[in-house]
């Protein structure tokens, strides 16, 4: 059994949009476009390309991107649905 707030699974829905499934039964519709495009990161900035951002993967009941984690979210933010910019 998972702890509550860990992401169990995710998809894709449109754009920057992604529904994560949390362990409690939680669903929410996530958008990290404005984070995308207002905070320029060299680790992140390679995820403004759709192709990229739809590469995550869901490890430790997060969702991350990259090998080596380049981009993770608290997960108190993801389960609130807005990333803080």
């Amino acid at each position: 059994m998972y702890p509550i707030n860990e992401i169990v699974s995710a998809k894709h829905v449109r754009n920057y949009i992604l529904e994560l499934f949390f362990s409690d039964g939680k669903k929410i519709n996530v958008d990290f476009g404005e984070f995308l495009h207002k905070r320029p990161h060299v680790q992140h900035d390679k995820y403004k390309s759709l192709k990229l951002f739809k590469s995550f993967r869901i490890e430790d009941g997060n969702v991350v991107w990259g090998k080596d984690w380049d981009m993770i979210f608290p997960l108190e933010q993801l389960y609130a649905g807005k990333i803080k910019i």
